[in-house]
């Protein structure tokens, strides 16, 4: 049986110049599985999808586990571009600047890099099948977790644990429902998601 052609949609978009062709790789396994699913993921599948000669994906991630761990590693390096952790604020410039910088990265997860929210919902899941993989998911949204746990924490936060986790469940409660649940037709715009971020942090951290 022959493999399915790679549509489109489904090829990885353009490399920029210079891309390492292990980056190639996992940029075409995040859009297999934002469009396939787990089971579509193979290494075939994504050889078609990157533009690579058959054997290419193989050489990189013998395994399927290695293509995942590949996947993740990736995915861990374009989420910290989209959450530009870089340009965090400075608690010094109050709650304003919190509540833009995350209602913009997840507006942007919700809007531009959907895609990249569908493949992180399917390697999460996967992880849950896999303690192997498991640990390298964690491990990747660590940063964000702390950089976030150290930002509330300078606004006030009297539980700084407890409130990361408030923040985190609810802007992933808001993506699953609005990219592949029951709102998946409403997303809301940016002013919608800074204001249900205003709403959390107000009570948090008293306004």
């Amino acid at each position: 049986m022959s493999a399915r052609p790679v549509s489109a949609r489904t090829a990885a978009p353009p490399p920029p110049a210079g891309a390492s062709r292990a980056g190639l790789v996992a940029d075409a396994a995040l859009a297999l599985l934002a469009e396939r699913g787990m089971r579509g993921l193979t290494h075939r599948a994504v050889d078609e999808a990157a533009g690579l000669p058959q054997g290419s994906t193989s050489n990189l991630a013998r395994t399927r586990q290695a293509l995942l761990e590949l996947a993740v590693r990736r995915l861990a390096d374009r989420d910290a571009r989209l959450l530009a952790l870089h340009e965090m604020p400075d608690p010094r410039h109050g709650l304003d600047s919190l509540v833009d910088a995350l209602a913009l990265a997840t507006h942007r997860a919700l809007t531009q890099h959907r895609e990249l929210t569908l493949a992180r919902y399917e390697l999460a899941l996967e992880a849950t099948r896999r303690p192997e993989l498991r640990a390298h998911f964690d491990s990747a949204g660590a940063r964000f977790r702390e950089q976030l746990g150290t930002l509330v924490t300078s606004m006030g936060s009297a539980d700084p644990a407890r409130h990361v986790l408030s923040l985190v469940a609810w802007a992933d409660g808001l993506m699953f429902s609005c990219v592949a649940g029951s709102f998946h037709a409403e997303v809301p715009g940016l002013e919608e998601v800074r204001a249900g971020l205003r709403e959390m942090l107000d009570g948090m951290l008293g306004g």
